[in-house]
């Protein structure tokens, strides 16, 4: 049997991935590897520092969830000072998070993937003029709305935090920043007039109409309702997205991963957790336990070292004879097993009917993965206007003094805009002994482990029908409706 060996370099991703695919005589995918092509030494540069470099150098690894970075830093260093932080600190770095979460999705879906259909591929499609109009790279009129409107959203950021990207407003205790009556009516301001664009102009709806669908019937039903329903990004989606099959392509492993959060105070001193931390599968829903989280590198280009984050080092093997090694992405496992990570997941562990009788129905796929990215703000918004509004109060506390000599180990974990994102750090005698950071595109985009198990979208591509092998579209797309970010899985190496 004849076997097409392809090399994919993959654009509209944030960093540098290639696919290398092996298709067969019928077009379909048999073999899928990702090929993360550069590495990582951020951990290693960590090495002897003083635990508060963390909250400076971590940021960096990523200017897109550079928010994230900071917030599971400081995370493993309240840990670490065993320290609570006051209920408004919280809302504020709840804020900055949210924000930087729903700015990812928007921008993702609409400047990353939709511009798929506006490729010569789909020209022969009826809805390839709309596309066009709509996601035209740089041209687009959703495209210039999403810069528009995300770009005034993350000010936020900046108001609370000084700057984005690479904030370094949160340590351990707290943040150092203290918001003035003026930064959160600006803050409100800011959010409110997002609000209206996002129920406009991609629900087609208010978030009350959109939070009633419960079920594809409920889904099916406000789509036929109205005609703004249909017009607006959600109702185009649904139309491009089932007439193209997307519905019935990239299944993954079906195994999920959520550090949930965001955990809203509320104003009687009680706590929320608008997504608890946890795994969905199969097998149903467990609480995440962090001790079950390990690395692979039986295909990774790095040297063998216990699996656990705390244990686990990053020790280059460029010049490795294995055969067996084909990236510079690491291959996280929960359990021993692959896990997807990102809105889906998110979604699934709130419990959402509508992605819960989905995923139990038929598995996921490109369709309601991407659905997943471009309603989570309906979920994140409310919160996000929750946690304004409760830090505007006279007796404020944005600090707890937690500054001490450490000797210790902890972890930092939080939802990124494209998953659960790991700090872990080892601290002996006020230094970092060790510093590992699990990345979401590190879940998602992980090689082969020591089973021979693929990663998830590696899972999802295989057994995929191209229509043209040459061009594969088709694959792309699967590996887009993840989000990939290579920024944050692989970084250039440190040359002496």
């Amino acid at each position: 049997m004849t076997t097409l060996k392809k090399r994919i370099p993959l654009n509209r991703v944030e960093g540098d991935l290639e696919i290398h695919l092996e298709i067969d005589r019928d077009n379909v995918v048999t073999m899928a590897r990702s090929v993360g092509t550069m590495y990582r030494g951020i951990e290693n540069l960590m090495t002897g520092r003083g635990p508060l470099d963390s909250l400076v150098i971590t940021p960096r690894i990523c200017g897109i969830c550079t928010t994230a970075h900071l917030c599971a830093a400081a995370r493993a260093l309240d840990m670490a000072c065993q320290v609570t932080i006051p209920a408004d600190a919280q809302r504020l770095r709840n804020t900055t998070l949210m924000v930087e979460q729903i700015q990812n999705d928007l921008r993702h879906l609409f400047l990353l993937f939709m511009p798929d259909f506006t490729r010569s591929h789909y020209a022969e499609h009826p809805l390839f003029d709309q596309a066009v109009a709509r996601y035209q790279p740089l041209k687009g009129q959703t495209t210039l709305q999403t810069i528009q409107a995300t770009k005034r959203l993350i000010e936020i950021v900046a108001i609370l935090g000084g700057q984005w990207p690479h904030s370094s407003f949160m340590v351990p205790g707290g943040v150092v920043s203290v918001p003035s009556s003026g930064d959160i009516a600006q803050c409100r301001h800011i959010l409110n007039g997002f609000r209206r664009w996002y129920e406009k102009q991609v629900l087609g709806c208010s978030l009350e109409r959109w939070q009633a669908v419960q079920t594809w019937d409920d889904l099916q039903a406000w789509l036929d309702e109205d005609a703004l329903h249909q017009n607006s990004e959600l109702g185009f989606f649904l139309k491009v997205g089932q007439s193209t099959g997307m519905d019935r392509l990239g299944r993954g492993p079906d195994c999920f991963i959520s550090a949930g959060g965001p955990d809203v105070p509320g104003s009687d001193g009680s706590t929320t957790s608008l997504v608890p931390a946890g795994v969905f599968s199969a097998q149903g829903i467990a609480a995440l336990d962090p001790e079950k989280i390990t690395e692979d590198v039986t295909c990774s280009f790095f040297k063998e070292t216990p699996g656990h984050p705390f244990e686990s080092r990053t020790l280059a093997d460029p010049d490795t004879t294995d055969a067996r090694k084909y990236s510079w992405a690491k291959a996280p496992r929960y359990d021993g097993k692959p896990a997807e990570t990102g809105p889906l997941a998110d979604l699934l562990m709130a419990d959402n009917p509508l992605f819960v009788n989905a995923v139990r129905a038929g598995g996921t796929n490109v369709l309601i993965r991407e659905l997943a990215r471009m309603v989570r703000p309906a979920m994140l918004l409310p919160a996000l206007e929750q946690c304004i509004a409760g830090m505007s109060h006279a007796n404020a506390q944005f600090y707890t003094d937690a500054l001490k000599p450490l000797t210790a180990k902890s972890v930092g974990m939080v939802t990124a805009p494209r998953g659960l994102l790991g700090h872990w750090v080892v601290i002996h005698d006020g230094r970092i002994a060790n510093y590992q950071v699990v990345t979401p595109t590190t879940w998602n985009g992980s090689p082969r482990d020591r089973e021979g198990t693929p990663g998830p979208w590696e899972q999802a591509i295989m057994g995929t029908v191209v229509k043209k092998p040459g061009d594969p579209v088709e694959v792309e797309q699967i590996v887009r409706s993840f989000d990939p970010c290579l920024v944050c899985t692989v970084h250039t190496i440190q040359v002496p």
